[in-house]
């Protein structure tokens, strides 16, 4: 195969992907059509067969893309954490730049897709789970381990001090987002005091006192 097939080919996988993500959203799982998927994106049925077997697959896919736009480069910048000379000022912005990632619109949007076809399609729900909020949460406790192991923090238990630091930081907005909607919730959210706040408590619990 050429590479300028491997390219359309490339391309249409991304339309078809960006128009059921649009649709799933929109409609809800149930009320999203291959047949509407091939329409907004312009292409046959048959393409989007070829491309994702089914519904369920297509919205696996949507759901590693996602994944990997919002999840990875939050991962990637936990683990970098580990190395820090300026623990509470770095602390802080990461963890404003990872509320305000959580509350995006498609982010909300998707978890609360993901959440209503819990109990219709548990493999995915149990994917989603493992690939975002359990992916995020192992990369806080390994790098909150590493912070106590240089001393600056003293963490005797990593996993349950990355519950409580990602808790202080998401956990009230990012429920309040799933009833109202993402913008509404950032809207009215002061993200730096409020990430301060929480960053300020969990220091106050887990930073090796000075001498």
């Amino acid at each position: 195969m050429t590479e300028a097939v491997l390219g359309r080919s490339a391309r249409k996988r991304a339309t078809i992907l960006e128009a059921g993500r649009t649709l799933f959203l929109r409609s809800g799982y149930q009320g999203t059509s291959m047949d509407q998927v091939a329409a907004m994106a312009e292409v046959s049925k048959q393409t989007v067969y070829k491309h994702f077997g089914d519904k369920q697959e297509l919205l696996r896919a949507i759901v590693d893309d996602a994944v990997a736009g919002t999840v990875a480069p939050i991962v990637g910048r936990i683990a970098a954490l580990a190395d820090t000379d300026d623990l509470e000022p770095d602390l802080t912005a990461l963890g404003s730049d990872y509320l305000r990632a959580v509350l995006q619109p498609p982010v909300v949007q998707l978890r609360r897709l993901i959440v209503a076809e819990a109990n219709r399609l548990p493999e995915l729900a149990r994917q989603y789970h493992q690939q975002a909020p359990a992916r995020t949460l192992a990369a806080w406790a390994e790098a909150l381990g590493k912070l106590h192991d240089r001393g600056l923090l003293r963490v005797p238990d990593p996993d349950v001090a990355a519950d409580q630091l990602a808790f202080l930081i998401v956990g009230r907005w990012i429920d309040q987002a799933l009833f109202y909607g993402g913008p509404d919730v950032l809207a009215d959210l002061d993200v730096e005091r409020t990430v301060r706040a929480a960053v300020s408590v969990f220091l106050a619990a887990y930073r090796t006192p000075a001498r």
